[in-house]
């Protein structure tokens, strides 16, 4: 069983590589690949971008954040400071949901998303993830990881910037909201490729 830091390195590391081929992507230069081609590939990785940076911080918000407020002596502190980095983020992958790549604000809502995702990354692997390593026992990592896992299964697929990141709230409307964002990626065949 993958404890929580494998569990949340192994989204993290998927975000990175996204990341990273939104950017190339950005800087293409025509000459192997139509330009059709590349803003296709560009679009497809923002809805793959966004799905699971979806589901990865309702997750997060569910099982995460509350286990660093009660285990961390400054945890409300830190889990205050992550929440707002993705309640930020949330609204720019609302926002770039309803665009096509090759509109102008998507390529700068990406600009824009890309320093502040890697600087989120950073925050949560340097500033957080050492201290409740420390405060965690193996076996407490590894539930918390199975609780995360299985949140980001059942989890939403957009982002949904107006619901409080509360617990209680993301566990009881959680489900239905996901229920009813996968049935519109059926309906819409977003995500299949």
């Amino acid at each position: 069983m993958a404890d929580v830091f494998e569990v949340l390195g192994a989204d993290h590391a998927q975000v990175k590589d996204m990341l990273i081929a939104l950017e190339e992507s950005q800087n293409y230069a025509p000459g192997g690949a139509s330009a059709e081609t590349v803003q296709s590939a560009r679009q497809e990785v923002a809805k793959l971008l966004i799905m699971d940076s979806s589901r990865h911080e309702a997750a997060e918000e569910q099982h995460f954040w509350p286990t660093v407020r009660e285990r961390l002596e400054d945890g409300n502190q830190l889990a205050d400071e992550a929440i707002s980095q993705e309640s930020e983020a949330k609204n720019v992958l609302a926002r770039l949901d309803k665009l096509s790549s090759d509109d102008e604000e998507f390529t700068a809502l990406v600009a824009e998303f890309i320093p502040a995702a890697r600087a989120h990354i950073a925050f949560e692997e340097t500033q957080v993830w050492p201290s409740l390593r420390a405060a965690l026992s193996a076996e407490e990592a590894a539930e918390l990881g199975e609780k995360v896992r299985k949140a980001e299964d059942k989890g939403p697929t957009r982002p949904h910037p107006h619901t409080p990141a509360n617990p209680a709230v993301l566990k009881t409307a959680g489900p239905i909201v996901a229920a009813l964002d996968k049935l519109r990626d059926a309906m819409t065949g977003r995500g299949r490729s």
